[in-house]
């Protein structure tokens, strides 16, 4: 299956704390309080938090007139076996990362069959030979929004050692993948600096991520 790392949402103001004491309770840190399942808290968590499509910037259908035009081309896509205003029904609410704003936290590494948001990490198994074992590997550990930030900066200070060495710098701002071989210096620089400007943007805007493999 593979590393994908989902962001999370960030709490709620004025969940903070509540937040990060649910995420270690489900993550088996702190101890289950008497007379709760962890079912209601995930319910609880999950209700009080901000989606990252918020802060992505995602139009939403039914709320931006974008995302509303957006939905309509795909109608004009399919059979039309439903009316076109069931199928809009069918997709309130529904957020459109293909038109998000904020580009740095949807990757060009994708996860397939999940949101566009999701990181592909798995890519990440190309770069030991460039940043080590160690820098990689923390990429399978699930963290909140200060530690993903702080992993983010780390990845950055290692791809820029290696990017002013190798004359490189100019993949730091990049958005799409080098051409020529996926084992090249190039490639591997590309996927962490795509990875530290994924980890930065969210860890700043208070969201964490899931490691799912």
């Amino acid at each position: 299956m593979g590393l994908d790392m989902r962001p999370m949402g960030k709490p709620k103001p004025g969940f903070e704390v509540r937040f990060n004491q649910i995420f270690k309770i489900i993550g088996g840190q702190e101890p289950l309080p008497p007379g709760t399942n962890k079912d209601d808290l995930l319910q609880e968590w999950f209700a009080n938090q901000i989606p990252t499509y918020e802060t992505i910037k995602a139009p939403r259908v039914g709320r931006d007139p974008e995302a509303d035009a957006w939905i309509k081309e795909r109608y004009n896509e399919t059979d039309k076996s439903i009316p076109e205003a069931e199928f809009m029904a069918e997709h309130e609410g529904f957020y459109v990362i293909d038109l998000a704003k904020e580009t740095d936290g949807v990757p060009v590494y994708i996860a397939m069959g999940q949101d566009e948001n999701v990181f592909r990490g798995q890519f990440m198994n190309d770069c030991v030979d460039l940043i080590g074992e160690e820098l990689v590997a923390e990429a399978w550990q699930t963290k909140l929004a200060d530690d993903a930030l702080d992993y983010g900066n780390r990845l950055l200070q290692a791809a820029d050692a290696i990017a002013r060495e190798k004359n490189l710098l100019h993949l730091k701002d990049a958005r799409m993948p080098p051409e020529g071989s996926e084992n090249s210096i190039e490639s591997q620089l590309h996927i962490v600096y795509s990875l530290a400007r994924w980890l930065t943007f969210y860890g700043r805007n208070g969201h964490g991520y899931e490691a799912d493999f």
